[in-house]
């Protein structure tokens, strides 16, 4: 097995952990160098040879995993959190998450066996899947197929990522922004540094406002949560006035690919939350803050963060657009999903990833609900939608 590592120097690595049967191929999981030791940024997917690409990775980089000293979690998902638990078995670090992610988790763990196939088949059944669609998870869920969902086995966190906050991390400053919308507790992690290559030194004095820990952080704190529009803040603070330095975007930013936004999994949710408002509010904000060098979870390290955010919000505007025009015919989830645009006909999409377009599809209609431009028919059943 050959070893893809990447020295970004001034003590920040790439290591590309692979995710078995996956097309995105790996994740890259990033070490961060500190005086107390060695940080991951995400772990990878829970398999053994995942495991042993992450080994060998960090003696890459010139340390033991016995060495790490914690684990930051830009997400829940499996290819981002699966082997957290292992790292901490190996080497004691503690594992840090955003307090909405952990709450997944915990559901996850705790639910009894079949409540989230229970929760999928109504939430498809409402949505207006066809009944071939329907028919493998009532068989899935007769047969107790679910006591093996692997987020079952997920690790809680021992403490948690607060927005706005410059982590306890001796020698480097890096702060955590709140950017829900993928997950609602995702987090990137602005590294206040400034960059070894693409930012020149400045001359003495020349950053006399830069105070110590904690000055120049802007927008700290919560804000509203996730569909409320603004989420936790921090702005470019220390050495790196403007905005530049780093950022560890987990999959909120990425070069080349869309990030999934579907809406959030909770079986008990109370009130409709806006995960594409939450999303389109934070990358707003991270292209404000404008860093020198956007290190992603996916693909490759990348400049021109700005340019990006502007590429993704015009992305969303057309694909709105487009379903909104889709809309002059009432359509159901499901119908909306099958008309939409992907990257490849919906007969050639795989039985799952159709219920993760199914998803975003009604992401989009949340958003276009929100915002005037469709409405729910009423006393449809399964719920039907056209435009206003």
């Amino acid at each position: 097995m050959t070893t893809q590592v990447t020295d970004h120097r001034g003590g920040v690595w790439s290591i590309a952990v692979p995710i078995p049967d996956n097309p995105l191929g790996h994740t890259l999981v990033h070490l961060l160098e500190t005086d107390r030791g060695p940080v991951l940024i995400d772990t990878g997917w829970d398999d053994p040879d995942s495991w042993d690409a992450l080994v060998a990775g960090v003696t890459a980089c010139g340390f033991a995993v016995a060495d790490l000293h914690g684990v930051l979690i830009t997400h829940h998902h499996p290819d981002h959190h699966g082997l957290s638990a292992k790292v901490r078995e190996a080497s004691g670090a503690w594992i840090a998450m955003h307090a909405a992610d952990a709450a997944v988790v915990r559901r996850t763990r705790e639910a009894e066996p079949g409540r989230w196939l229970d929760y999928l088949l109504a939430k498809l059944t409402a949505a207006g899947a066809p009944e071939d669609h329907l028919t493998p998870l009532r068989e899935a869920r007769a047969a107790g197929r679910s006591r093996r969902l692997p987020g079952r086995r997920a690790a809680l966190p021992d403490r948690g990522i607060e927005p706005g906050e410059l982590l306890d991390l001796p020698g480097r400053r890096l702060r955590a922004i709140w950017t829900p919308g993928h997950t609602p507790g995702h987090v990137c992690l602005h590294l206040e540094e400034r960059h070894p290559v693409l930012e020149p030194a400045r001359p003495a004095g020349a950053e006399a406002g830069a105070a110590g820990p904690g000055a120049g952080a802007a927008g700290q704190g919560a804000g509203r949560g996730p569909g409320g529009g603004t989420a936790g803040g921090g702005t470019a603070g220390g050495g790196t006035a403007g905005g530049r330095g780093r950022l560890f975007s987990g999959d909120h930013l990425l070069p080349g690919i869309t990030p999934h936004i579907g809406l959030y999994e909770d079986p008990d949710e109370r009130e409709a939350t806006d995960p594409l408002g939450d999303y389109l509010d934070s990358l707003e904000r991270i292209g404000r803050l404008a860093p020198a060098e956007v290190l992603p979870a996916h693909q490759h390290a990348f400049t021109d963060a700005e340019g990006r955010v502007g590429e993704l919000i015009a992305h969303h505007e057309e694909r709105l657009s487009g379903l909104r025009a889709l809309l002059r015919e009432p359509r159901t989830p499901w119908q909306l999903a099958v008309a939409m645009e992907w990257n490849r006909p919906w007969d050639r999409i795989p039985y799952g990833s159709r219920n993760i377009a199914v998803s975003e599809a009604e992401a989009h209609l949340r958003r276009l609900v929100k915002l005037g431009h469709a409405e729910r028919v009423a006393g449809s059943d399964p719920a039907t939608y056209r435009a206003v």
